[in-house]
This record gives structure tokens, sequence and C-alpha cells, in this order.
């Protein structure tokens, strides 16, 4: 870990690790990985996370906008929040402390749409109502299918603009709305995190938050199987882009947004973080597992259940690790079934995958 110090813009000495972080979690975009390395964080820092009350679930009370009635009194005041809501700026201001740093993560939408199309595609009535569950079928006439006022539409159009608190169904080609909406975004969040990006955003994360190198590692899980992927070609991407238009605007503006910060910190600089902070995953790897390449595992196929990863569907199959049998016969693994040693797990299908 000293390495990292090494020839690269170091944090300042003596500044304290930020301990307040409000983290909107969005869907099928690699938040959970963020959300995960958050939770060992506040664990190893005994810090109070929000969570949910049980009328909530594990999402607090979405698709509805935050409220802190809907965080358990026992996790009052909290010092971190990341469970699933819509934003509500005033809400979560009030709850959480001066201070407090808000990041969020975006995805890039034709990759995030079909993901959700995948995962929601028995839940979600808009794709329910496609003829075998076709997404060419869906962007060929989604207004065919697709109807806003239901309760669970929002995965079916522009998810991020209105997991942000936007109008997922404002009149497409509004710039002006557009334009607004990132302002307002970019007003709220100190980092916007791109999961196509997403070790260099950890690079970001850690300098906002003067973490150390080791707060941030994290292992893959959760990846779907190829045959449970759609290959994007010819029109779709434009299609899934269209019919996202806002969540394709705002990605492109914190994409660009997230490079100018890159280049501000040193592209070297970052490139090489990167390779240091995937040598240091390796080495992660290889203490979990005692291999460099873990086999990949169906959900039956692993032992401990608490790592078995949720299959949202029979047409799609989400495979996992497991890890070995330690000297008690009982498998490794951190806190809440996750991983074990320092790091945490990405769900690669939230990606890719939540």
């Amino acid at each position: 870990m000293e390495a990292f110090s090494q020839g690269c813009s170091s944090l300042p000495l003596g500044k304290p690790k930020h301990t307040s972080v409000a983290f909107l979690k969005t869907h099928k975009t690699g938040s959970s990985t963020v959300q995960n390395i958050l939770f060992r964080f506040a664990e190893q820092n005994n810090l109070t996370v929000a969570l949910p009350v049980p009328a909530c679930g594990h999402l607090f009370c979405y698709p509805q906008p935050f409220s802190g009635h809907f965080v358990h009194p026992h996790t009052t005041p909290p010092d971190v929040l990341t469970s699933h809501t819509r934003l509500n700026v005033g809400e979560m201001r009030r709850l959480m402390p001066n201070g407090t740093l808000y990041v969020t993560i975006l995805r890039e939408p034709a990759a995030m749409f079909e993901s959700l199309f995948s995962y929601y595609n028995q839940e979600c009535q808009s794709f329910r109502r496609v003829a075998n569950g076709s997404l060419e079928e869906f962007l060929r006439q989604p207004q065919l299918y697709y109807r806003a006022k239901e309760k669970d539409s929002m995965f079916a159009r522009n998810t991020v603009t209105f997991d942000l608190g936007g109008d997922k169904d404002r009149t497409p080609g509004d710039a002006e709305y557009a334009r607004s909406f990132a302002a307002r975004t970019e007003d709220v969040f100190s980092l916007v995190m791109i999961a196509e990006h997403f070790d260099e955003s950890l690079v970001l994360l850690r300098r906002l938050l003067h973490w150390e190198p080791e707060d941030v590692l994290y292992l893959k899980l959760n990846m779907r199987t190829d045959e449970s992927r759609l290959r994007l070609q010819g029109a779709l991407p434009a299609q899934i882009r269209a019919w996202n238009w806002l969540d394709a605007a705002l990605y492109d503006h914190f994409n660009a947004s997230l490079w100018r910060q890159l280049e501000r910190l040193g592209l070297a600089c970052v490139e090489r973080e990167v390779r240091l902070m995937r040598k240091a995953r390796d080495w992660l790897v290889r203490e979990c597992f005692g291999e460099a390449t873990p086999l990949l595992r169906s959900a039956a196929q692993i032992r401990n259940k608490d790592l078995r990863p949720w299959q949202p569907s029979s047409k799609v199959a989400i495979v996992g690790y497991d890890l070995p049998v330690n000297g008690s016969g009982h498998t490794g693994g951190g806190s809440g079934g996750q991983g074990g040693g320092r790091g945490e797990v990405q769900e690669e299908e939230e990606e890719e995958g939540d």
C-alpha cells in the first residue's frame, strides 16, 4: 500500500478520513459495489448507517421520494446513507450531518437498459407486455408497451433520471430541461462516478473522502453468463439512447466531467494508481480463494447459502464464487456474507447489476 503514495500526487498530510457520505444508489450501474465499500468502511470505523424501516423493505420505500420517516430510528443520526431511494435533497440534508458529501454513479445507457430489461423482464409491466420478452420488439414501438403512470414504469424509461429526482417523461428534445437538470445534479453531488471507468472513479472517490487505497478494494461477483446477455448490435444502442434520451444526456455530461477531473489530477498518476489497485485486488483474490482466477459457479453449486447470487428469473443465470473451506470446516467470508479480507465485492451485473 505504501506504493500508492510514491511518485503520485498524494492526499493532504494529517487530514482525517471523511466519514459522512450519502450515496444515491442507482439501478444497474455498479452501485452495489460502492454500497458494499461504504458498508465495510462504516463497519470498520464504527459508523452509523441509515437503514430503512421494516415497512420499506430493504429500500427506502422506493420509488417514493426519500423521507426521513423511512429511516429506522435505531439508525439515526446516520453517518452513511446508501440504500436505494429516490433523491429528495431537502429531506436528505435534514437527516445527514453538515458537511456530508453526496456521491452517485451512472452507466452507459444502452448497456444499463439491456440489464434493466433482462432483470425486470418479469416484474416491470411495460416489459411483460412484450411478446417473447424481446428487447428488439420493445424498442421497435415502446409507446405501445410503456405506461408512464404504472408504479414500476421507472424501470422502462430514463431510470437514472427518475432516481435522481427528475422527470422521466419529459418531452424528448427539451434541451433546456436536460441542461438545467444536469446542472442541478452537479450542484448536489461532489462526485458522479462512471461504471465504465469504475477504477478511475474510485481514484477520485478515495481522494474526495481522504481514504486509504485498501478502503476501496473490491472483488467481482454476480455476473451474468454470456447466454443471459443480449449483444447490442446494429440500431439497438441508438434506439435505447433515443428512448432514454435524458439518461443519455446525463451520462454524456458526467462522463466528460469525470475525465476533466482525472486530467486535472494527472492521467499518468491515475493510470499508475489503477494499476496498483488492480495488483492489490489480485492479491486479495489469492488471499480469499488461494488462486489467481477462481472458478465461476452457478448458485446451486455454491455451498455457502449467504454467497449464492440472486436469480431474477429462469431466463437469467447469475454466477458467483464459493469461498474455500477453512480449518474449522466453515467457508470463509467477511461480514454479511461478502468476500473476505479488506476488499469488497463488485456486483458486475449492476455494473452490471444490483
